[in-house]
């Protein structure tokens, strides 16, 4: 950047646009709304902001290019979608969360700042949501009167929305990332963060999410295989997370019949671990509305099998499929990325995805040849720890949100600008 960009760089309050960005993480806990208008200034102010200052190198890098092929496809499936106008609704505002995350990368790059006020954002509403949930499991209601979820679920101030559990897994790897940035690390800190991730780990587990609890847990493995030094750190964290799992499982019956009671249900039912079976003999994976699920998306993709039925359209298809009286659950989406980019973006969405995942693995592989062969750092701690939250975002094997769902992406789009900057 030459001299003149540096001098009107200094005319503009990053300082300001940094605590902006931090107080994404605890709006988040609001709902969508709030976190994604900030997303969307922000987005807008920077494009602005790079157009003026003629600051064009900060769009020249592949991930950008990789973003912005998978968002021209999305919006070229919507315009050959069956309602235009809803399908591009989703699909065009989508590249904010691609500037956001360039936002991200240039203020760590500018104004180092920006890591402390994420840090204690963390701290801060990690630590409320804990001491909220506790309150919540053992009274039967938040401090500000919701109620347990069916099931015994906790759910703090996420309400009747059970994600709890996924908004604390999906974010604690980035916590941590900040955590082993931070220089001088007193004990009392080191202690207090110990402290900070006993209470997540075990509101993940008592929130109920199946699949929080195994992203949780995947994260955890992957840290403690690949994250350098700290041994005694990986040991303290790894004993308290099998600690507390045993503790909660043998002492509370409602949390054991919760994870438990489904799988010797089936057990019993059918002496199978991997399938269940209908009256009809048919047989389904997990359960009969994700099987629904995957036969829609099918048949959505055999219909559109090149650019899919456009974005947030599976909602709109799969209610076509009930009114013509098919045996059909319905949702909002087929609660797995594949299986949706299949069905509303098509052959040509999903391989986006896929070589998205792909190019994760591939650094995987890297990172295991240089750790555990040469010996050598490939990785940051701070990127092998956004790496672990980016894999677990993207997993296939697993059930998970909807790929256009405006919380699930912010999230990621946050971690992806984290992630590209080496610290």
């Amino acid at each position: 950047m030459d001299t003149l960009s540096l001098k009107k760089l200094n005319t503009h309050p990053l300082n300001l646009i940094c605590i902006i960005c931090a107080c994404i993480v605890p709006l988040l806990v609001t709902g969508p709304f709030l976190p994604d208008l900030i997303i969307s200034f922000l987005s807008i102010w920077f494009l602005y902001f790079t157009i003026k200052n003629k600051i064009y190198y900060i769009y020249k890098n592949i991930y950008f290019y990789f973003f912005i092929s998978f968002w021209l496809i999305c919006i070229l499936s919507s315009l050959f979608s069956d309602n235009v106008p809803f399908s591009l609704k989703a699909s065009f505002f989508y590249v904010r969360i691609g500037i956001f995350s360039l936002l991200i990368f240039y203020l760590i790059d500018h104004n180092k700042k920006i890591l402390d006020y994420f840090y204690y954002s963390f701290v801060i509403t990690f630590g409320i949501l804990i001491i909220d949930g506790f309150i919540q499991f053992f009274s039967g209601f938040n401090i500000i009167g919701l109620p347990l979820r069916e099931n015994f679920r906790v759910s703090s101030f996420f309400g009747s929305e059970l994600i709890l559990g996924s908004y604390l897994a999906r974010l604690f790897p980035l916590f941590l990332a900040l955590f082993f940035i931070r220089k001088e690390k007193k004990f009392f800190e080191i202690f207090f963060f110990l402290i900070l991730f006993l209470g997540v780990y075990i509101m993940v587990l008592i929130s109920g999410g199946r699949s929080s609890f195994l992203f949780m847990n995947l994260a955890i493995i992957f840290l403690l295989i690949f994250i350098y030094d700290h041994k005694y750190l990986k040991a303290v964290l790894f004993l308290i997370a099998l600690t507390i799992t045993i503790i909660i499982f043998i002492k509370n019956d409602r949390m054991y019949n919760r994870w438990f009671g489904p799988f010797y249900s089936s057990l019993t039912a059918v002496k199978s671990l991997a399938l269940k079976f209908d009256g009809q003999n048919h047989g389904y994976i997990v359960s009969a509305a994700h099987d629904s699920f995957l036969k829609v998306s099918l048949q959505m993709f055999k219909e559109k099998p090149i650019l899919g039925h456009g974005p947030k359209m599976f909602r709109v298809e799969c209610n076509k499929l009930k009114l013509k009286k098919i045996d059909v659950i319905c949702s909002t989406h087929p609660h797995n990325f594949y299986v949706q980019a299949l069905a509303e973006t098509g052959f040509v969405g999903f391989i986006f995805l896929n070589g998205l995942l792909i190019y994760f693995i591939y650094i995987v592989l890297k990172l295991t040849i240089y750790r555990f062969i040469f010996n050598k750092k490939f990785l940051s701690n701070y990127q092998i720890c956004l790496l672990a939250g980016l894999l677990i975002t993207i997993w296939p094997l697993n059930t998970n949100g909807n790929i256009f769902n405006n919380m699930l992406m912010m999230t990621y789009g946050l971690q992806m600008g984290f992630f590209r900057k080496i610290i």
